[in-house]
């Protein structure tokens, strides 16, 4: 099965170290974030894996060329434009086509999440299936009692976002995202359908298509999972890969 990593983003929450250097090289217990993205698919069978380019491009391509990971590892190269999340996995379409779905995960996440287990309890009949958890956050998905996507809501902000007009907010089960996603081949016939372009979020897709297409989430009973896009949780990620 073919992943996918995200690690062509600016990493401006975490400068002044991305000034110099791509998100994706910035080192945690030694290695940098990439590798252990990388090692975490291929233990777990994925037998090629896609990265998208963009800030510093050369600095990951070097990195890419001189580290073997035992599985090919190909460019999608996005020099040219940033196209956000959902525009890298459509122009990544070439690489990413088969015949089976593909994994999607966020380089600046470090996580114990078993993806063999999110595989297995991903819905067959599903466009997407996202990883959410229960930690607190502003920015939420809302979900009905079966875990299909209904909406997304900023508790902060009172913002709501859904196709469902009359959507009962109460009634929502409420996962904070967590930058690991499983899709279906039949999402790039969904960006056509719905006319998304060379640039745009995931998220703002699956709330264009959710209404049409089952975006199902999944959340796992126990999950220890790290968001080191900001120097604060950098700090968090050092401190737990020293005492292990």
């Amino acid at each position: 099965m073919k992943a996918m990593v995200f690690a062509a983003g600016l990493g401006t929450r975490l400068k002044p170290i991305t000034d110099t250097l791509p998100k994706a090289l910035v080192p945690v217990g030694g290695e940098p974030l990439l590798a252990h993205v990388i090692r975490k698919l291929t233990g777990s069978g994925f037998d090629e894996i896609i990265v998208n380019v963009h800030h510093f491009a050369p600095l990951i391509r070097a990195y890419l060329e001189t580290h073997d990971f035992g599985v090919p590892v190909r460019i999608s190269d996005e020099t040219d434009l940033l196209r956000e999340t959902g525009g890298a996995v459509r122009h990544a379409r070439p690489l990413l086509e088969g015949k089976e779905p593909f994994l999607i995960h966020n380089v600046d996440i470090l996580s114990d999440l078993d993806l063999n287990w999110f595989c297995s309890a991903a819905r067959p009949d599903a466009l997407a299936n996202i990883l959410v958890s229960k930690r607190e956050t502003a920015r939420y998905f809302l979900f009905d009692d079966s875990m299909r996507l209904v909406g997304w809501t900023n508790v902060k902000t009172g913002e709501v976002r859904s196709p469902y007009p009359d959507l009962d907010l109460q009634a929502c089960r409420k996962f904070a995202f967590a930058g690991i996603h499983l899709h279906s081949q039949d999402i790039f016939q969904a960006f056509d359908e719905y006319g998304f372009g060379e640039r745009f979020s995931i998220v703002d897709f699956y709330l264009r298509a959710c209404a049409d297409h089952p975006v199902y989430g999944i959340v796992p009973e126990e999950l220890t999972l790290i968001d080191v896009g900001k120097l604060d949780t950098l700090a968090e990620a050092e401190r737990l890969y020293s005492s292990m």
